[in-house]
Parts: C-alpha cells; sequence; structure tokens
C-alpha cells in the first residue's frame, strides 16, 4: 500500500474514533467528572442557596473499598490453570511470576485503584502494557590486569575499551637483554547492561481512542493510545531529530477541556509549554490498526507510531496483541463501553441539590422573612439595617408586620429519604449494608442483617466480577504474553522469603486462566467456621488413617490453615505455615563417617585380626604337615615290618634246628 494512502486511513480513523475529543463520549466523561468533583451544576441563581449534594462522590467512595480488599485479599490475584499435568509446575511460576511483576515491579495497588476509579466514574478504566528495555551505562576502573584477564572482559560484546595504560610486572633486564618480564594493565571500561521489565501504566481516558463499533478489544479494527512526550525522549527512543522538532510544541490535549476539568479544584490556569526545545511537547498516537499493508488480501494487525497532527509516520510494523485492558462497571450487550456507577445516581444528586437548596432558602427567608410597613409610620432607613438589638423606630404600635413564608421541612425530609431509597434500590447501598447505622441493626433480627449485607455484597460482587473477567484477566494475559516474548534469561526473584529462578523460555504460552479474586469476603465468619469444621475432619483423618489416608494429605491439610490464615487479614501464610510439597524430600540418614582416630585404631585391630588369622593358617598348615610327615613315617615302617616278615618267612626253613 502506498505510505500516502496509509497515512491518510490511519488519521481518519483517528478523527473518527470513540473516545476523540468532539464525540460525545467525552463530553460525558466531562459531566460526571463534574459531578464527582461537586462543581456547581449551571442552574444557580445569585442570591440563592448554591450547596450541591456528592450522592456520585459518596456512592464511589462507598464502593471503592469493597472492591479493593476484593481484590486485595490474596497475593494471586489471578492464576493460570495448566491443561495438562505436564505444564503444572510451568503454571504455578507463570501465576507466582505474573503477580509478582504487578505487585513488586509496578505499584499493584495503585494501578488497580485508578483502574477502577476511573471506569466506576468515567464509564471507562483503561491500562497499557507494554516491555520497557532500559540501557544502564556506567564506567568501571580495573588495576593490574593481566593480558589473559582484559582478553576475556573485552570479549563481552556489551563492554567498550576507553584507556589503557600497560606497565611490565618485576626489575627491568640490563641494557641490551631480552624482557621476559609480562605486562599488566590499568583500564577503564564502559559497561553496557539491558535490563527489560514489564511496565503496567493507567491510561486517562481522554488519551485512548477506539473504532466506534467495537464490541471488545478482539474485534475492534483501530485502537490508539494519544499522549504527549518530550523531545529528549523521542530522540532518546531513537526517532529522527529534524521529524520531532518538526513537530514540536504541541499543547492541545493539554489544554483540552476535559483534562482541565480533572485539574480545576486544584489549579486556574492550564499547563504552559516548555521554553527549552527538549523538553517541548510533541503529540504522539500510537496506533493499532488492522489493515491489509502488504496487499495481500489479509488485513493484518500493525503497529503504526505518528508524530503531530499531522500523524507523519514514523513507525510501522507488523504486532501479535493490543496491549491495552479495558473495563466497564455495568456491561452493555454488543458494545466495548458499558455505563458508570456514576451515571446511576448523577439525576439523583441533581434533583437532591435543588431541594436542598429549596429548603435552605426556606430557612433563610423565615430567618430573615420579609415585613410589611406602614409608609409613612415607620423610620425605612432602621428597618433595611438588619442587625441584633437593632432599633426601628415606628408612630405607632403594628406598623411593622413580618410576612413570614411557609414552613416546607416537614415535606422536604421525607423527599430526602425518598431519594435515598431510590439510590438504595439502583445501586444495592445503603447505611445499614455498610454498617453506618447501629440504631436500625440493633432492632434487625441476625437474618435480616445478614440478607441486608449480602444483598448490598451481591451488587459490588457483581461489579468484582465484570472487572475480573473483563479487564483483570486480559490485564495478565498481556503480562504473560510479554515476559514469554522478550525475557530472554532467567530472573532471580524472592517469593515466599525464597529466591526462586524464572526462565519463562521454559514455559508454554497457552494457559487456561481462573480469576482468584476473594469475592465474598461479608461472609468471613461463616468461611471460618466451615474451614474450622473441615481442619478438624482432617486432622482426625490422618490421626487415624495416617498420611497415606485415601481422603486427605498434608498439602491439602496445609491448604486449609492457609486459607484460614488469609481470611484472618494475613496474605502470606507461609509465615505460620510452610508448604511441604516447596520442602526437599528428607535423604536417608547417612552413617556416620569415623575420626582418623578411630580408623586410625580400626586399622590396627583390622592387622592385628589378620596377623593371628595368618598365623593360625600357618600353625595349621604346619600341623597338617607334621601329621601328613608322621602318617608317611608309620607307613613306611609298616611297609617295612611286613618285607621283614615277609623276608623272615622265606629264610626260616633253609636253617636247621641244631637238634636235628
Amino acid at each position: 500500500m502506498d505510505d500516502i494512502k496509509f497515512q491518510s486511513i490511519v488519521s481518519s480513523e483517528i478523527e473518527n474514533a470513540l473516545g476523540f475529543y468532539d464525540t460525545q463520549f467525552s463530553a460525558d466523561r466531562i459531566r460526571l467528572m463534574r459531578r464527582y468533583l461537586g462543581e456547581p451544576l449551571g442552574n444557580e441563581q445569585e442570591g440563592r442557596s448554591q450547596v450541591v449534594a456528592t450522592e456520585v462522590s459518596d456512592v464511589v467512595e462507598m464502593v471503592m473499598p469493597s472492591l479493593m480488599r476484593i481484590f486485595g485479599s490474596t497475593d494471586n490475584t489471578v492464576s493460570f490453570v495448566p491443561r495438562g499435568p505436564e505444564d503444572v509446575a510451568a503454571a504455578e511460576q507463570a501465576t507466582d511470576y505474573c503477580n509478582f511483576i504487578l505487585n513488586s515491579d509496578n505499584d499493584g495497588f495503585l494501578i488497580l485503584h485508578n483502574f477502577f476509579k476511573s471506569a466506576l466514574i468515567e464509564k471507562l478504566g483503561v491500562v497499557k502494557v507494554y516491555w520497557d528495555e532500559k540501557l544502564d551505562i556506567g564506567e568501571e576502573t580495573y588495576e593490574g590486569l593481566t593480558e589473559q584477564e582484559l582478553e576475556i572482559m573485552l570479549s563481552d560484546e556489551n563492554v567498550e575499551l576507553i584507556e589503557r595504560d600497560e606497565y611490565p610486572l618485576g626489575p627491568a633486564p640490563a641494557d641490551g637483554q631480552y624482557d621476559p618480564r609480562p605486562k599488566l594493565y590499568d583500564v577503564k571500561l564502559r559497561r553496557t547492561r539491558s535490563d527489560g521489565r514489564v511496565v503496567v501504566e493507567n491510561v486517562p481516558c481522554e488519551e485512548f481512542l477506539v473504532s466506534r463499533r467495537a464490541k471488545s478489544l478482539d474485534d475492534a479494527h483501530f485502537v490508539a493510545h494519544r499522549t504527549t512526550m518530550t523531545v529528549s525522549d523521542l530522540i532518546a527512543m531513537g526517532y529522527d531529530e529534524d521529524v520531532v522538532m518538526q513537530n514540536a510544541g504541541y499543547s492541545e490535549l493539554e489544554n483540552l477541556q476535559e483534562r482541565q476539568t480533572r485539574f480545576q479544584d486544584i489549579e486556574t490556569n492550564a499547563a504552559t509549554s516548555a521554553s527549552e526545545d527538549s523538553m517541548k511537547d510533541v503529540l504522539v498516537t500510537e496506533v493499532y490498526i488492522r489493515s491489509d499493508y502488504d496487499d495481500d488480501g489479509i488485513a493484518e494487525l500493525r503497529r503504526v507510531v505518528c508524530l503531530g497532527t499531522g500523524y507523519e509516520i514514523v513507525e510501522n510494523c507488523t504486532c501479535d496483541a493490543i496491549p491495552f485492558a479495558c473495563l466497564s462497571p455495568i456491561m452493555m450487550p454488543h458494545r466495548l463501553i458499558g455505563r458508570s456507577i456514576a451515571e446511576l445516581v448523577e439525576d439523583l444528586q441533581v434533583v437532591k441539590s435543588t431541594v436542598i437548596r429549596q429548603y435552605l432558602d426556606n430557612l433563610y427567608a423565615m430567618n430573615n422573612s420579609r415585613v410589611t410597613a406602614v409608609e409613612g409610620q415607620v423610620n425605612l432607613d432602621d428597618l433595611l439595617t438588619n442587625r441584633p438589638g437593632g432599633v426601628v423606630r415606628v408612630r405607632a404600635p403594628g406598623m411593622v408586620q413580618p410576612l413570614a413564608p411557609a414552613p416546607i421541612g416537614q415535606f422536604t425530609f421525607p423527599m430526602l429519604e425518598y431519594l435515598d431509597l431510590v439510590r438504595e434500590q439502583r445501586t444495592g447501598l445503603s447505611r445499614a449494608s455498610m454498617g453506618l447505622d447501629p440504631d436500625a441493626l440493633q432492632s434487625t433480627t441476625a437474618a435480616a442483617v445478614n440478607a441486608t449485607v449480602t444483598a448490598a455484597q451481591g451488587k459490588i460482587e457483581m461489579i468484582a466480577r465484570v472487572f475480573a473477567e473483563t479487564g483483570v484477566k486480559r490485564l495478565f494475559k498481556n503480562i504473560l504474553h510479554l515476559v514469554t516474548q522478550h525475557q530472554n534469561k532467567p530472573r532471580i526473584i524472592r517469593l515466599r522469603n525464597t529466591f526462586v529462578p524464572m526462565d519463562p523460555r521454559e514455559w508454554e504460552n497457552e494457559f487456561d486462566m481462573s480469576i482468584n479474586v476473594g469475592l465474598g469476603n461479608g461472609q468471613v465468619d461463616q468461611k471460618l467456621s466451615a474451614l474450622a469444621q473441615i481442619a478438624q475432619k482432617q486432622e482426625m483423618l490422618l490421626n487415624q488413617g495416617g498420611m497415606n489416608n485415601p481422603l486427605v494429605s498434608l498439602s491439602q491439610y496445609r491448604n486449609t490453615l492457609a486459607k484460614i490464615v488469609e481470611l484472618a487479614g494475613f496474605k502470606d501464610a507461609s509465615q505460620f505455615f510452610l508448604d511441604p510439597a516447596q520442602q526437599p524430600q528428607q535423604q536417608p540418614q547417612q552413617p556416620q563417617q569415623p575420626s582418623p582416630e578411630q580408623q586410625k585404631a580400626a586399622a590396627e585391630i583390622e592387622l592385628k585380626k589378620q596377623k593371628m588369622m595368618a598365623d593360625i593358617e600357618l600353625e595349621k598348615q604346619k600341623m597338617q604337615m607334621e601329621y601328613d610327615l608322621k602318617r608317611q613315617e608309620l607307613a613306611i615302617e609298616a611297609q617295612l615290618k611286613g618285607i621283614q616278615i615277609a623276608t623272615d618267612a622265606n629264610v626260616a626253613p633253609n636253617i636247621r634246628s641244631p637238634l636235628s
């Protein structure tokens, strides 16, 4: 697509978007903000009461504490749910890390507070989530580095050598001889560190633009953020200096009626532009538009950055997500922007202000009533001088008669009570439900009090559920998307007094989500009672069935105790009960290693034992040899005797007796 044609499309979308300064949406926000601030209604009469009721402010401030308690009652506002058993560990890490980013890297309480309050007053709350890559440049000095150490330091691509001074180590050799001394180096280096973080910031409604008929951010074909930045910031971000300076000096956004209304109760003059060129404001419009820029027949999502009122495009690229999350307290079908709480009671503020003004005017008239005077019989100067103890001179009694107005108090207070009843019906909020009317609660049964409180909490819980599903869930989706896309190295964070490495590159980018806000905190006593009974049953099962019983595990028992701690108002249950799943598994106890003296004594005993066994074996062999030798001797002797006997038998017949 031709760049000029694309620029005309972008500028046309900006000026036709819902939220631009000349739309009805902007006029509604101005009116509602004035109602919240208690500004004059515009129908005041000089000399009459000009008091303004604060119904809008009262209702908004009654809702805000409950909402902040609901979303702040747990450490994990949103939990990521694994889609398979292999994703359990990653989902737990993603839950901890994304909640850590919102509450620690960013000021989570203030972000959610302004997010919700803007929606309650102006019908729309908007936050922007983006990745901020910061460069930290510092100079470092090192002395006495060897050549190898210097090469290792300079091998880092983020290190730049500024100064170097080299000198040999040791005494110098004689003249003309080879110098074998190693060299040392004193250097000065410039190191650049890149540190990226997810930034979550609130966006004022007048800076947020969206296509008019958008049903949600997902199907909106145009979303934009229109704000001002200084010349210095834009040049530091890498934009061309000449283009930036051509569009410098913009101040219309600061002078918009909507922004002036927000600050008119604390200032009287509009903001003035800076005199220094580098600090002058430039109109910057960051556009996310679906367009077929590459003429392939398919409209893709593109991020376009425009400068100035002519919307000069300085950046144009494809992107994969819209970095905004928005919400409205009262949803309207098939519409992105619903209704606000302020709209529900805006007319009541006007009517109540009128009734109170009439009543006060009546009191003024009764305290300073008109009189009838007989002409010529009364000193008019005395009559017109109204002061305590003043004297009015008359020529005869009865020349001055009061013309007292009829009191209207008996009609005013029932009317005010009726208006309060209408407000309660619209919002569900009353003094009784907020615990501000002890007389009414003391004369009411416990069931009726519980029903009153529950009805009011139902309205607030409905708003909280809408906020959670439409705005907070998308906020956490954007945080997860950014860390998995941009964080390219592990990060060590502290969770529950333990340092844990977080590496989003190992996670899948597709998790189911469950909202874990503290809805229903009004029935804390009932929940604590139920959890106490559950804990008793779990203790009984663990005592009777042991750790391997089929109904409850030690981790489940710990979860019950942790929930009791949370309902008691303590966020970190790990301060009271350790999590068995996070404790290292006990290894089988290794036998104690003997001391060197014990090893030496054992070696000596073993040596003596071996020597004794050797002696016994030697003695045994000796005895065996003696036994064998003795047996051989006996065998030889027996053989010799046999021979002798045989010899004697053969010789005997040849010997004659002398008597024969």
